[in-house]
């Protein structure tokens, strides 16, 4: 469907990836290996061997074999190991810090088979991600089979299994657009091909679900209504909100609330307009509307939250100088 593209940038564009944190992993049973909940996406591609992936909201474990690919969209604790239910050890000790723009190697010895795996943490700001995404579900797999249906994805990824000079020029920017560029395709392959139960990816599927979607995503300024977005939709007022809620999650006017108030923080953080001229540009006509929006969206007043988001980071240089240390 031609506006999944359009929404799948939509969902994408404001998380503004600032750094990976890449590691190499060859680990010979037996092994495990569990991580915490991390501020980033997470990648982890099999080479060679097979592995298994537990969560804990999940029914069961998932098994990875050579040239699978699983993603966590939102950095979800889980545990790897090379079977189910394997003592583990915890990953902050095997990688401690694990900063942007660091490069590491991880091996764990046994006598067992052995499994290598290329793992990337995609750090990106969580108060930038769209309403949309972060619906999306804790794990997708792409199995071998689909990945070689995605050539520019397969290619991307047999690339970056042998980019792995920490210390050549641009290394650093270059793992993290391959990076970024796998995950964007990663997520693209799940909306063409993976026939799923989760409800937001049918959303983004769904015929009429998907327009009004995308209208609240790139047209949030505009004074929609309940009945207005039905109409984009094509669908009656009711059908339209039962189905919106049933696959989306929330009713429509919340989440296009939420949307506004996303961008709404971009603003803030990037841009030093008045907070009357924020108000406008994300659908508001009452100052004391919005500012009271965005205070039940995230516990601060527009003003509160453009100061404490003053600090600054580091600089582009600064990462690139860090994508060459390998600590």
């Amino acid at each position: 469907m031609e506006c999944d593209g359009d929404l799948l940038s939509e969902l994408l564009a404001p998380l503004r990836l600032h750094g990976v944190f890449q590691s190499r992993w060859s680990a010979r049973a037996p092994w495990g290996v569990a991580g915490e909940s991390e501020h980033c996406a997470i990648l982890h591609y099999v080479q060679e061997g097979e592995c298994t992936v537990e969560l804990p909201e999940a029914a069961g474990p998932i098994r990875l074999r050579a040239g699978d690919l699983a993603v966590f969209p939102h950095g979800s604790a889980h545990r790897l190991a090379d079977r189910p239910g394997r003592p583990t050890v915890p990953l902050s000790g095997l990688l401690p810090g694990r900063r942007p723009g660091t490069v590491r190697t991880v091996e764990i010895d046994g006598p067992g088979p052995a499994t290598t795996m290329l793992c990337g943490g995609l750090h990106y700001d969580g108060a930038a991600t769209a309403p949309l995404y972060r619906a999306l579900p804790a794990v997708f797999v792409l199995d071998r089979p689909m990945l070689e249906r995605q050539p520019l994805l397969a290619d991307t990824l047999r690339g970056l299994t042998c980019e792995w000079a920490d210390g050549e020029p641009g290394a650093g920017l270059v793992a993290l657009r391959a990076f970024e560029l796998t995950f964007v395709l990663a997520l693209r392959a799940v909306l063409s091909e993976l026939t799923f139960g989760e409800p937001v990816l049918r959303a983004l599927r769904h015929p009429a679900i998907s327009r009004a979607l995308l209208a609240v995503h790139s047209r949030f300024a505009e004074p929609w209504t309940l009945e207005s977005l039905a109409a984009e939709a094509g669908l009656s007022r009711s059908a339209f909100a039962a189905t919106f809620r049933e696959l989306v999650g929330e009713p429509p006017m919340r989440h296009l609330t939420g949307r506004r108030m996303q961008e709404a923080a971009r603003l803030l953080t990037e841009t030093t307009l008045a907070q009357n001229r924020v108000s406008e540009r994300v659908g508001y006509r009452s100052g004391v509307g919005f500012h009271l929006a965005f205070r039940t969206w995230c516990g601060q007043t527009p003003g509160e939250y453009r100061r404490s988001r003053r600090s600054p980071g580091p600089s582009t240089g600064e990462q690139l100088r860090a994508s060459r240390r390998t600590p």
